[in-house]
Order: structure tokens, then sequence, then C-alpha cells
């Protein structure tokens, strides 16, 4: 059993950082430091992957697609939407403001239903920056990520600042590493410090690299519950072992 943020590190060759994770139910970030996950540091945020594919259910249902398009909008083809054509905007409002949509796509439904996103593209990932969108009072992604670095010690801090890696199926649209980078230099401006951000290109499946790398440690081992323990104690036993 280990934290899903201290996999995604291993899977980057690193046992200190800063996990920003986007998921398909929760998206978090995780400050880990040395292996350790700094409790305070740790952060949560409700928006993620699910909540995006029915965020593009309302927009296309909001925009003037025909009635029998939107019979089309499964769960299947929302995700191969969202997946093949949406993308993070570095000027949201910008983009917003333009007449007309740019870059429209247009996809084909298996029953031969044509869709076109316009400016869904990139209004659908939006709401991991502005949870607002979706009716979420919290922070976005970047500020929950300021916040986590903010409760660290300076020392620490910027050794974190130039460990900041994204992992999750959601961190995938292009222009979400370069979005994230730019908020947090934003956030850290005048600090002395150029922020970096590692996205690797297969960080969709980081916690499961992770995850056989760190198993595969001999330091690991303490982070195991034998047989012998769940026969004596039973499953609940993992919250007294971990």
């Amino acid at each position: 059993v280990a934290n899903s943020g201290f996999l995604s590190l291993c899977a980057h060759g690193r046992v200190s950082g800063l996990a920003v994770e986007a998921g398909a139910a929760m998206s978090h970030v995780t400050a880990v430091c040395e292996g350790q996950t700094v409790r305070r540091g740790t952060r949560c945020l409700g928006v993620a992957g699910d909540h995006l594919s029915r965020h593009l259910q309302r927009l296309l249902r909001e925009g003037p697609a025909e009635p029998g398009v939107l019979q089309a909008l499964t769960k299947k083809v929302l995700t191969q939407l969202k997946e093949q054509y949406c993308y993070v905007s570095l000027d949201y409002e910008g983009d917003l403001r333009e007449k007309g949509s740019p870059h429209p796509a247009r996809y084909q439904t298996p029953d031969g239903r044509w869709i076109t996103l316009g400016k869904e593209r990139f209004c659908c990932p939006e709401p991991l920056f502005r949870p607002e969108l979706l009716q979420h009072s919290c922070p976005g992604l970047h500020q929950l990520a300021g916040q986590s670095l903010h409760t660290l010690p300076e020392h620490l801090r910027r050794n974190m600042l130039g460990n900041i890696v994204l992992s999750g199926g959601s961190s995938m649209f292009p222009g979400f590493p370069e979005r994230m980078c730019l908020e947090l230099n934003s956030l850290f401006q005048g600090a002395g410090v150029h922020i970096e951000v590692l996205a690797n290109p297969k960080r969709s499946t980081a916690t499961w690299a992770g995850g056989s790398m760190a198993a595969s440690l001999t330091s690991f081992r303490h982070s195991w519950m034998t047989q012998d323990e769940y026969q004596e104690h039973g499953p609940q036993y993992v919250h007294t072992k971990f």
C-alpha cells in the first residue's frame, strides 16, 4: 500500500517532489519528501475526468446540435470526444471573446451522425482550473498546488518547485502542462525561481508504473502486510499497519 502521489513521483525517478494528479473521479496534490507524504501539503479537488465528461455533455446540449445528435452522446462517445478533441486553453478568457470557434473539430458517431465541437473543445477541461464553472467553491488545481507548496518550509519548497510532476488521465489534455506551468509561475512571481512542470508522455498510467518500481525495492518491504497478518487480524488490520 502506498500513496498514489508518491508512486507518480517514483515513475519519474523521484522520491521527493509535488505530485499533481488529475484522474477520473478525483484530483489530488501531494507533497512527498524522501518517500514520506507531507500531510499538511496534501490537497484534494472534486473535479476530474468523470465530471468533465458530464460538463461536455451539458455544453453540447446547450449548443445548436440536432436532437438526434444529442441522443448519440453516450458515455463512450463523450469519452472519445473529450480525449481526442479537447484541450486546455492558455488564454481562456481571450479564446472565449474570439468570434467564431477556434479550430472546430467534427466527429462522426457510430450511427453516422456528425458532431461539431467549437469552443466546447477548451471549455470542457477548464473546470480543473476554474471549479466554479461546475458550481464548486474550492480553488483550482494550480491554486491547490500553490497552497500545498506554501505549507512547506522554504528549503523544502525550493526543492519541490523543481520537481512538480503530473499524472493521471485527465492531465493528458494538450496544453495542460503548459497551463499548469504558466499558472504556477504566476503564483510564485517575484520568488526568484522558475517553475518547471514534468509531464511524461505516459503519465496517464504513472501511478501503476511507479507501483511496480516501488514494490521491487527492498526498502518498501516495511509497507507489506503479510498473509499471516491478514489471516490473524482480518482486512481491517490495513488501518493499523499503514
